[in-house]
């Protein structure tokens, strides 16, 4: 499903479009049945939307971010990353690009310098202010994601974290936000060295995943383990442990960078 960004929306729009339409940061999926997203008539919902904004097209059709202030009848309000892990990936990014352009516009109505209401751009993706003169784009947070592993082979073995927002029983890579002034690599020596303890070498990148949480981009590494035991950093760490690769504990989900990044080591080093 190819997928064309734009900003303004066509002279002809299609009849049918992709319509994510978001009530209170929670996207709006058809009661009943499947439930599935699917291609509509997006004037059901925008005499309703308080905020609406162009996508481009995907598959060539239509693509419209709305935010409307309460749920129509026969719609349901799901959480967003519940909905977007039903979804196939084409949609599961374009779901997170609609979410973040309406966090964006939502958290910049009033200029952050001087506090004039600021007006929407039409030839950008972009809020001015017509005070001070100042712009907000939409923001994206860099995060780095980091697989580290020790041994070789079959038997090599993952260093697996869990955070205590995580699902019972649930282990991932570590992660962490880059700093101001902070290269992608120095975060991701810091953020290993301050979450369990140890040093890594031979730092490989695997890709990259738009993260909608609320505007997050995560980086994906493997890195192999260069020394230290496991110290877990408290407030941020619940549980750390070294797990043979094939004796793994419950992963995150399909269509998250983690899962992919986990798999594809798991199936090479199996392999």
């Amino acid at each position: 499903m190819l997928y064309v960004p734009a900003i303004a929306p066509p002279a002809e729009p299609t009849p049918q479009a992709w319509t994510f339409a978001f009530v209170g940061g929670q996207l709006l999926l058809p009661e009943g049945g499947a439930a599935e997203l699917r291609p509509q008539d997006p004037a059901r919902f925008v005499s309703r939307a308080a905020t609406r904004h162009y996508l481009g097209r995907l598959a060539g059709l239509d693509c419209w971010a709305l935010a409307l202030a309460e749920v129509p009848a026969g719609w349901r309000a799901v959480a967003l990353r519940q909905a977007m892990m039903q979804m196939p990936e084409p949609l599961m990014a374009l779901a997170g690009r609609a979410a973040q352009v309406i966090e964006w516009d939502r958290a910049h109505r009033f200029c952050g310098v001087c506090g004039t209401p600021t007006e929407a751009q039409a030839h950008e993706r972009a809020r001015k202010c017509p005070a001070c003169g100042h712009a907000a784009y939409p923001r994206v947070s860099p995060a780095m994601m980091a697989l580290v592993w020790r041994g070789r082979g079959p038997a090599a073995e993952l260093l697996l974290a869990r955070s205590p927002h995580y699902a019972p029983g649930m282990f991932s890579a570590l992660a962490g936000f880059v700093e101001p002034g902070e290269s992608l690599e120095q975060c991701v020596h810091r953020e290993v060295a301050e979450e369990v303890g140890v040093q890594v070498r031979e730092l490989r990148y695997y890709g990259s995943q738009s993260w909608p949480f609320p505007h997050s981009l995560m980086v994906a590494f493997s890195a192999e383990w260069a020394g230290g035991e496991i110290v877990r950093q408290e407030d941020e760490i619940e549980d750390a442990r070294w797990f043979p690769i094939d004796a793994l504990p419950t992963i995150p989900p399909k269509l998250s960078i983690a899962r992919a990044l986990i798999d594809d080591f798991v199936a090479r080093r199996a392999g």
